[in-house]
C-alpha cells in the first residue's frame, strides 16, 4: 500500500472516529426522553377546560368521550343505546381494538348496559367506568352513564354522586 493511500486510510478512520465520539457526547447531553416511570413535569391541558390531571387521566377520559359520542351515535341510529362495547364497534370512532380491550394504559374500562336509567322512552341506558390500577390524585376513578357527564373521585370508586369533572 502507498504512503499516500495510508494516510487517506488513517484520515477516514479518524474521521469516522471522531464523529463516534461526537454522536456519544451528544446523547450523553441530551435529556432523556420522560417515559411512564419518570414523568416530564406537570400535565399540560390538551384544551381550554381540561379536566385531566395527567397523561394518564387524558387518555382514559379520551376513550370515555369517544365511548359515550358513539353511543349517542348509536341511539340516534337504532333508537336505543348499544347493550355491549362489541355492538358499539365501528359507530363513530370507537373501533373494534377499543371494544375488545378493556386494559387502557393505567386504567380499566368497564361497561354494562344500565335499565330504568333516566333516558329515553325505552327506559334503557348504560355505565361506562374507568378504574386506576392505582388510584391517587392524578389517577382518579371515572363513571359515566347516558346522561353524558363524567364523575370522577380520587378516593373511591366513582359513581353517580362524586363530582362532575365536565
Amino acid at each position: 500500500m502507498s504512503r499516500r493511500r495510508m494516510q487517506r486510510y488513517g484520515a477516514g478512520i479518524l474521521a469516522v472516529g471522531m464523529m463516534g465520539a461526537g454522536l456519544l457526547m451528544a446523547q450523553m447531553q441530551a435529556p432523556a426522553a420522560p417515559t411512564a416511570a419518570q414523568p416530564s413535569g406537570p400535565y399540560q391541558p390538551k384544551f381550554a377546560g381540561d379536566p385531566a390531571r395527567s397523561e394518564s387521566e387524558a387518555q382514559a377520559l379520551g376513550y370515555m368521550r369517544t365511548v359515550l359520542r358513539a353511543q349517542h351515535a348509536y341511539k340516534k341510529r337504532h333508537n336505543k343505546y348499544a347493550e355491549s362495547l362489541e355492538a358499539l364497534a365501528g359507530t363513530g370512532s370507537f373501533t373494534k381494538r377499543m371494544a375488545h380491550s378493556t386494559d387502557r394504559g393505567d386504567y380499566t374500562a368497564t361497561f354494562r348496559p344500565h335499565f330504568g336509567s333516566h333516558s329515553g322512552p325505552h327506559n334503557d341506558g348504560f355505565v361506562l367506568t374507568m378504574t386506576p390500577k392505582q388510584m391517587d390524585s392524578e389517577h382518579r376513578s371515572f363513571y359515566a352513564e347516558d346522561d353524558g357527564a363524567v364523575h370522577g373521585d380520587d378516593q373511591k370508586p366513582a359513581d353517580l354522586d362524586s363530582p362532575k369533572v365536565r
